[in-house]
C-alpha cells in the first residue's frame, strides 16, 4: 500500500511538472506585450525596457522558465547577496528559511512564490487566497446539490421503471449532459434573474457576502449562491441521475435481493438496507470526479454571474494580460485537481486490493 501510494504521489508530480511546463510556455508565446497593458500605449521606450528588465522580461525563454520552476519549488537555489543577479533572494517577496549556504548561493526552504500582479501589483498568492474560498463553495453547493437530488431522483426512476417518472428522467438526464455550462448561465441567467426577477427576487450578479450600499458592514447573501449553484449542476446532476438509475436497476437484479425477498422482508427495508448502500460506489466515482472537474470548470459561469472566485479572476485577468495571476490561478486549479483524483485513487486501493494488482 506504501509503495502504491508513493508511485501515485510520483506520478501526481509529473503531472504537476507538465502542467507547469504547458501553462509557462503557452501565456509565454501569446501575442501582446504586459508592459505596455500596464503603462499604456503613449509610454517610452525606456520606460518599457525598464519595465521589462524589472519583471525579467528581457530574458530568455529558457532563462525564464528555469526561474519559474525554481519560484514554485518548495526547496530552491538562489543568489543570497548580489542584487543583480536574476535569481537574487529578496526576502521581501519570499517567504523563505535558509537551509544551507555556499558561497553566494543558498538553498532555501519557502512557499511557492507565484510572482505579483502586473496590474495591481498585488501578490498572486494574496489574490487566489481571497477567491479561491468562493470558488470552493460554489464548487461545493453544487455538487451538494447534484448528488442529493440526483442520487434521489436515480433512485425513484429505478423503482418506478419505464413508467412516467423514469422517462422524464431519463429525457432530463439526455438534455442536462448536452447543455453547456456558459449557455446554461446566459440561460438561467436571463429567465430567472431578468424576465423573472420582480417574482424571484434573485439578483443575476452577486457574491456570497456584499458590502451595503451605506458602506457601514458586510452581509451575507445566500440568495446570490442560488443561480450559479443550478447552472453549474446541472451536468453533474444529469450524470449522477442517470447512474444512480442504472446502478439501482443492477443491484435491485441481484439474487440477494430476490433472497431479502423471498424472506419477507419490506420492500422499504431491502431499498434502504440492500440495495441502496451497494449501487453508491460507482455514484461516489462521479460525485469525487465531478466535484473536482467543477473546481476546474466555473470559469465562465463565475464571469456571467459576476461571482468573485478563481474564474472570474481568470477571465478579467485574460482580458489584462496579467499572466502571473492567470499562471497562478490555473496552476492552482490544477493542483486541487491532482490532489483530489490521487486521493480518490488511494482510498480506492484502500477499499479494493484488485487496483493496487492492476
Amino acid at each position: 500500500m506504501i509503495q502504491f501510494s508513493i508511485k501515485r504521489f510520483f506520478y501526481a508530480l509529473l503531472i504537476l511538472w507538465g502542467v507547469v511546463s504547458i501553462v509557462f510556455f503557452l501565456f509565454n508565446i501569446l501575442p501582446g506585450d504586459p508592459t505596455k497593458m500596464m503603462l499604456g500605449q503613449r509610454s517610452d521606450v525606456s520606460t518599457i525596457e525598464s519595465i521589462r528588465k524589472e519583471l525579467g522580461l528581457d530574458k530568455s525563454k529558457g532563462m525564464q522558465y528555469v526561474k519559474y520552476i525554481n519560484d514554485l519549488s518548495p526547496i530552491s537555489i538562489h543568489n543570497l547577496n548580489n542584487k543583480n543577479s536574476y535569481f537574487y533572494l529578496n526576502k521581501e517577496e519570499y517567504n523563505c528559511v535558509e537551509l544551507i549556504e555556499f558561497k553566494q548561493s543558498g538553498l532555501v526552504l519557502k512557499t511557492p512564490y507565484l510572482r505579483r500582479s502586473y496590474q495591481s501589483r498585488k501578490l498572486v498568492s494574496e489574490i487566489i487566497s481571497e477567491t479561491l474560498p468562493n470558488t470552493f463553495i460554489l464548487a461545493l453547493v453544487s455538487i451538494l446539490f447534484a448528488s442529493i437530488l440526483g442520487i434521489f431522483i436515480g433512485i425513484i426512476a429505478a423503482i418506478k421503471k419505464d413508467s412516467f417518472f423514469d422517462r422524464v428522467s431519463l429525457l432530463f438526464s439526455a438534455f442536462g449532459m448536452s447543455l453547456p455550462s456558459f449557455f446554461a448561465a446566459i440561460l438561467i441567467g436571463w429567465i430567472f434573474a431578468f424576465v423573472l426577477g420582480d417574482i424571484t427576487g434573485l439578483n443575476l450578479t452577486g457574491n456570497i457576502y456584499e458590502i451595503d450600499d451605506l458602506g457601514e458592514g458586510i452581509h451575507l447573501r445566500l440568495k446570490n449562491l442560488i443561480l450559479p449553484t443550478i447552472t453549474l449542476g446541472i451536468r453533474p446532476l444529469a450524470i449522477i441521475t442517470q447512474l444512480s438509475r442504472n446502478s439501482m436497476l443492477n443491484v435491485l437484479s441481484q439474487d440477494y435481493i430476490r433472497t431479502a425477498k423471498a424472506k419477507g422482508l419490506s420492500f422499504s427495508k431491502i431499498i434502504l438496507n440492500h440495495a441502496l448502500k451497494n449501487s453508491l460506489n460507482p455514484v461516489i466515482t462521479a460525485i469525487s470526479g465531478w466535484f473536482a472537474s467543477l473546481m476546474a470548470g466555473v470559469v465562465f459561469v463565475e464571469y456571467i454571474f459576476g461571482w468573485k472566485g478563481l474564474g472570474y479572476i481568470i477571465v478579467d485577468s485574460l482580458n489584462k494580460y496579467d499572466f502571473p495571476v492567470i499562471m497562478g490561478c490555473v496552476l492552482t486549479i490544477s493542483i486541487v485537481f491532482i490532489i483530489i483524483n490521487t486521493l480518490v485513487d488511494i482510498i480506492y486501493a484502500v477499499l479494493d486490493p484488485r487496483v493496487r494488482l492492476n
